[in-house]
């Protein structure tokens, strides 16, 4: 099974997160990673998913997807587009540690956003490597609590995908690769 990253343009309207999320979990399929947000348009927005399945699952889902009416339309990422998350990290650090913490947090250009006496918490934004490596040099502190942001991701180069989304003589949405 391949990690795939699905971009998704969609009305902006109550309901259709629910709907797009209900669609994966009803096929047993786990959603490694979701986020939705605003476009430049205010009527639509954009969902980011990435789950593991094979080709041809993903063709399936890929279908479905196009039937539901707020779907307008769907990319899937390839692996060099432009990738990002965001965690908040609170690591333990006593005093005599809190120098080789904000080390780390420096090389890694994360920003230290909270200090106490046996604590720091840590922001970084970045790809899914980046981060992880980050929390790999942060486990020896101990890692006291963890939040992280889904996935966000736009294709490299100067096309967008709503571009075509918003002709109103445009057929229904394709996969497109």
């Amino acid at each position: 099974m391949n990690t795939h990253t699905l971009s998704v343009l969609v009305e902006n309207k109550p309901g259709v997160l629910a709907r797009v999320s209900a669609l994966f979990s009803r096929r047993g399929f786990n959603i490694e990673s979701l986020a939705v947000g605003p476009t430049e348009y205010p009527h639509m927005s954009r969902i980011t998913v990435v789950v593991t399945v094979e080709e041809l699952v993903l063709e399936q889902l890929t279908k479905q997807l196009n039937k539901l009416i707020e779907v307008l339309k769907i990319v899937e990422l390839d692996p060099a587009s432009v990738r990002r998350e965001l965690i908040l990290v609170k690591v333990r650090a006593e005093p005599e540690q809190r120098g080789q913490v904000l080390d780390v947090v420096q090389l890694f250009t994360a920003k230290a956003v909270d200090v106490t006496n046996d604590a720091i918490t840590i922001e970084a934004t970045g790809s899914p490597e980046k981060l992880d490596a980050l929390l790999k040099l942060l486990e020896p502190f101990g890692i006291r609590e963890l939040v992280q942001s889904g996935l966000v991701a736009i294709g490299r180069g100067s096309r967008s995908i709503s571009d075509r989304a918003l002709r109103p003589d445009r057929p229904k949405p394709v996969r497109i690769v």
